[in-house]
């Protein structure tokens, strides 16, 4: 008895043609989005990607604890600027002609592609806060109105925005950052002075990412683009008069799933001896013929991944293996089934009892775990029915019967 592991390495290529012509370039801002899934065996019913993107920005150098509070962290993009084209008036009415915000806080679908099969599965991402670095002139008192200081007009968010209770300035800049419930809309701050000159030198966001279920996606890579628009009436508006650098801010995602299946047989279990029901001394001792052989084998089985059952035989019978008899070249068929652990269950849902092992893989194709399975118990069945017991025993000789079964528990499902 053996077990057989398939693996192969996906190379993802890439090629470009380049044209001799002048394009004006669109000038974008791009951030890598990365997860991983690995089953945590101290918590199998725990599916779920975990982020691996690096932190930076305010939730890495100015408010880790609040972050973790709010479970939420931040990306700060490098490159990012925006500037006021027109001075900000004091207590402007129109909001598109001063501080505003509109961010992309909706769910998205992004389609991610395993790099490997072409294997499409779907992702949701929204936008869940903004922030910046914003210098003004002639200084941030102009933010100041009767009643109400400049900081705490930028530490407490306007509605539909929420605070985070974060700030940091001093009299010509300041750093803010603001929580965007889904589905927000325009978010602004008007002046109490008038203000000559503003601008952002930093562009920082916090997203919430949706991901499938790994347990339904194949171990590999899988990677996928977003790209939203920036500028005035885009995915990111910020009004008429601040106008960013970049038109294009473009999410790459890659999703690494690195699933678990291994298969533990006990010592010797790959030696397997059928014998009757209660053992050769009923036809020894009173001549009772056996009404069949068998012999369960168990196993223990970790799996977080889809996978499919196989037999490959020295002997065939069929369209499963045989025993041969060494003197005669006889041969028996030998009916191979599986019993998998509670978690584990095939195409349909169902659960997995006694499911005959066969060589074309009718039956076996496609088991699913509904959670991670950690070292659960099976049980491999192995069967020489009644009517072949009495064909090896029709002489009364005394025969020997052998054969190689390979059992194949194989993770490559498409």
């Amino acid at each position: 008895m053996s077990e057989q592991f398939r693996r192969n390495i996906g190379k993802l290529i890439f090629s470009a043609l380049f044209l001799a012509l002048y394009i004006e370039p669109v000038e974008a801002l791009t951030q890598d989005i990365s997860a991983v899934f690995i089953p945590d065996p101290t918590n199998p019913m725990r599916n779920e990607f975990r982020n691996t993107t690096p932190v930076s920005g305010v939730c890495q150098g100015h408010m880790p604890e609040r972050c973790k509070q709010l479970g939420i962290f931040s990306i700060r993009t490098p490159g990012f600027s925006a500037n006021a084209i027109a001075p900000i008036n004091a207590f402007h009415a129109d909001e598109r002609q001063g501080a505003m915000w509109k961010v992309p806080s909706e769910w998205r679908d992004v389609q991610v592609t395993h790099t490997r099969t072409g294997e499409v599965k779907t992702v949701q991402v929204r936008i869940a806060g903004i922030g910046h670095r914003w210098d003004v002139r002639p200084n941030t008192s102009a933010w100041a109105v009767p009643g109400g200081s400049w900081q705490g007009r930028w530490q407490s968010a306007p509605s539909p925005c929420q605070s985070s209770n974060f700030l940091t300035g001093n009299s010509t800049m300041a750093i803010f950052f603001w929580i965007v419930p889904e589905g927000a809309g325009v978010c602004s701050r008007q002046p109490g002075t008038d203000i000559t000159r503003f601008w952002y030198s930093t562009f920082e966001f916090a997203y919430a990412l949706k991901t499938p279920n790994p347990l339904d996606m194949s171990s590999g890579q899988y990677t996928g683009v977003l790209t939203y628009t920036m500028g005035p009436q885009a995915d990111f508006d910020f009004g008429d008069v601040v106008i960013p650098g970049d038109s294009e801010l473009t999410l790459n995602f890659t999703l690494d799933v690195m699933h678990a299946l291994k298969v533990d047989i006990p010592p010797g279990g790959n030696r397997i001896e059928l014998v009757p029901q209660g053992g050769w001394q009923a036809w020894l001792n009173q001549g009772r013929k056996p009404v069949r052989l068998f012999r369960d084998q168990t196993f223990n089985i970790s799996a977080s991944s889809r996978f499919k059952m196989q037999l490959e035989c020295q002997f065939v019978a069929g369209n499963t293996c045989a025993l041969r008899d060494a003197g005669a070249a006889d041969l028996v068929p030998l009916n191979t089934s599986v019993t998998l652990p509670y978690g584990l269950t095939d195409g349909t849902g169902q659960p997995v009892d006694r499911r005959p092992l066969r060589l074309d893989g009718s039956g076996t194709e496609l088991f699913q775990p509904g959670l991670y399975v950690d070292r659960k118990p099976g049980v491999l069945h192995f069967e020489v029915a009644r009517e072949h017991v009495e064909q090896m025993l029709q002489d009364g000789n005394g025969k020997t019967y052998s054969g190689d079964i390979t059992v194949i528990w194989d993770s490559e499902v498409i």
